[in-house]
């Protein structure tokens, strides 16, 4: 596996290698998240695949992901704002440094909301890997049913316990990530989306998730 590190549009993204990459995978990570991408990467390399890996490091996480306001995430009115300047940085800073390979972007929590928000904003991502992401912040369903999704795959993943949260607003992510799911089948098809439950709370095993759902993705689009 070859490891790099280069500033990238003012950002110090990492760079994983495996093989002659057939596809890439984009991250968006936290700082506490950076920590465990080698775990990551290796659990994806296992699957067999080439592929190379990039992490897009987010200093303030819930201003540079999230696409509207939410009281429960943060009430600082600038959130909210950020997540557009983001996907311009992808679309247009980042994957034009990169090999013209089939995109997947993924992100966890927050990172899984604004990956599939953004597949919404444009087609440049053949498939989406979203694990735990926060769907319970804002009003999604709403959202999703007013903007197709534009990505051919996406992956979807929840903790068994998260929807057992005694926060009200965080517990409707079950029912949110059901509707999401039933609404990709339809306009995907069922072989082109899947809904995991993995074990644990929102806080179990991140790196293993996220790779598992990468591989998914590159099972389909690769």
């Amino acid at each position: 596996m070859e490891r790099q590190q280069h500033n990238i549009g003012g950002r110090m993204c990492r760079l994983y290698s495996v093989g002659t990459p057939q596809a890439l995978l984009v991250q968006v990570v936290s700082p506490m998240q950076q920590g465990e991408l080698e775990a990551e990467v290796e659990l994806i390399a296992a699957a067999g695949v080439p592929f190379t890996f990039v992490a897009v490091p987010i200093e303030d996480w819930e201003l540079e992901l999230m696409p509207w306001a939410e009281p429960a995430v943060s009430k600082r009115p600038e959130v909210g704002s950020g997540a557009g300047a983001t996907l311009r940085y992808i679309t247009d800073d980042l994957m034009p440094t990169l090999p013209a390979l089939p995109v997947t972007l993924g992100g966890y929590s927050l990172g899984g909301l604004f990956s599939l928000w953004a597949a919404r904003q444009t087609d440049r991502f053949p498939s989406v890997a979203a694990a735990s992401p926060s769907l319970w912040a804002g009003d999604w369903p709403v959202y999703a049913a007013a903007h197709q999704m534009k990505a051919r795959h996406v992956y979807l993943s929840l903790g068994d316990r998260e929807e057992r949260s005694r926060n009200k607003v965080m517990a409707r992510v079950g029912e949110r990530i059901r509707e999401e799911y039933s609404l990709l089948q339809q306009q995907l098809g069922a072989d082109n989306t899947t809904l995991v439950w993995e074990q644990g709370g929102h806080f179990a095993d991140p790196a293993a998730r996220m790779a598992r759902a990468f591989v998914w993705c590159l099972k389909h689009t690769a």
